[in-house]
């Protein structure tokens, strides 16, 4: 059994009984250097090497006949160590004996609601991921931030004027609490109250000029439609064959924090271009794979949902992307030209599905007066993938 504390800034002294008595009762500590000086005892102290999650599983055989207690930050199960411990271990090995997160002490600090406010760690990740929690009086706390950074964005997106509060040493003797920026502690919480007027939903059909593209973009209208059908699940895995300027992936990476995208995309242009628009967009982890559908989907990962945007007449593109689609997986397929309609000919007596025909006029200025100006129909099949 291994037991994982967790221990804040004011160290040995806000510790529970329960969790000293997890400290004292062990032979090793582990933890990082700062977490292991907190501890007063005659213990051998193990501090993570780095890079820290390879050397893990070595780390805990070569102690596997002594009682581990590893010291995390805060709550284990937050964004820390315990969750990663878990699934390296086991729950069965693992006892968790939690502390305060930083979330919990600054939301008391400010009087926020912990359930109404939006929690974003950047430990070791972009900023980017900021932009799908900001909105007009929202409550944003950043974990792990470069406050200058942090500023940056909030002035590109609009919400300069929002007001940013710095909480460092939270718990602990040293605690500060202000708005200077220019200089923060390492261990800190970044508090933003959202002031300004822009907004990017995250419900599908973001305008299509919030994209960055050549022309190879699926319109806001029919990107709608296409991701209701593809619907979007947490943790769930999208591949976006024949990407083109990534909004399928982007729009779906956006529904939730654990859905997962793939932009398969050859043109190597625009596959620069996509990961420009996942960053701007808020979803920096989309995954652009530069080569040619079917081969490129040769070793990917298998997924839950398929969207084929481009390249449906290259031979075997629907057949590789049919085989990898998980049981109760959804492949959506959308033609704009009489060829590609021929491939979705073929296939829909075969493997069935829902068949749409979608057809877009927009008003636009003619002359002095406004009229309609169709945009291209598209075709739209979507089919799910039986279970047994």
């Amino acid at each position: 059994m291994i037991a994982v504390v967790g221990i804040g800034v004011d160290g040995w002294d806000g510790l529970s009984p329960a969790a000293r008595d997890e400290v004292e009762a062990a032979q090793v500590l582990m933890g990082n250097t700062r977490q292991l000086e907190m501890v007063p005892g005659d213990f051998e102290r193990i501090a993570w090497p780095s890079p820290m999650l390879p050397a893990l599983p070595g780390l805990f055989e070569a102690n596997r006949h002594r009682r581990v207690c590893v010291l995390a930050s805060g709550d284990p199960m937050f964004h820390g160590i315990g969750s990663t411990l878990i699934r390296l271990l086991g729950r069965e090995r693992v006892r968790i004996v939690p502390h305060p997160s930083s979330v919990s002490l600054a939301c008391a600090r400010l009087g926020w609601a912990v359930d109404d406010v939006d929690v974003v760690s950047m430990v070791a990740r972009p900023v980017e991921l900021l932009h799908p929690v900001l909105a007009p009086g929202r409550r944003v706390l950043v974990l792990g931030s470069t406050p200058l950074a942090v500023k940056d964005l909030l002035v590109e997106r609009g919400y300069g004027a929002s007001v940013v509060t710095v909480l460092e040493r939270l718990g602990g003797p040293g605690e500060r609490i202000h708005e200077d920026l220019s200089y923060v502690d390492p261990l800190h919480v970044l508090a933003i109250e959202c002031v300004g007027a822009a907004v990017l939903s995250r419900v599908p059909g973001l305008p299509d000029d919030v994209y960055e593209h050549d022309g190879q973009l699926t319109k806001r209208e029919v990107r709608a439609v296409t991701l209701a059908q593809l619907a979007p699940a947490p943790g769930q895995l999208l591949w976006d064959v024949g990407a083109g300027a990534g909004s399928i992936a982007i729009e779906w990476a956006r529904v939730h924090p654990a859905c997962r995208a793939f932009g398969i995309e050859h043109h190597a242009e625009r596959a620069e271009r996509i990961g420009r628009n996942a960053r701007a967009l808020g979803v920096p982890g989309v995954h652009v794979v530069v080569g040619k559908a079917p081969e490129a989907l040769k070793d990917l990962e298998r997924p839950s949902a398929v969207f084929i945007g481009g390249g449906l007449t290259v031979p075997g593109v629907v057949e590789a992307c049919w085989e990898a689609l998980l049981p109760g997986g959804r492949l959506v397929v959308n033609a704009v030209t009489m060829e590609s309609e021929a491939v979705i000919a073929r296939w829909h007596p075969e493997l069935g599905g829902d068949l749409t025909r979608i057809a877009i006029n927009r008003g636009s200025p003619v002359g002095g007066f406004t009229g309609w100006r169709p945009h291209m129909p598209v075709t739209t099949w979507a089919v799910t993938k039986d279970v047994g």
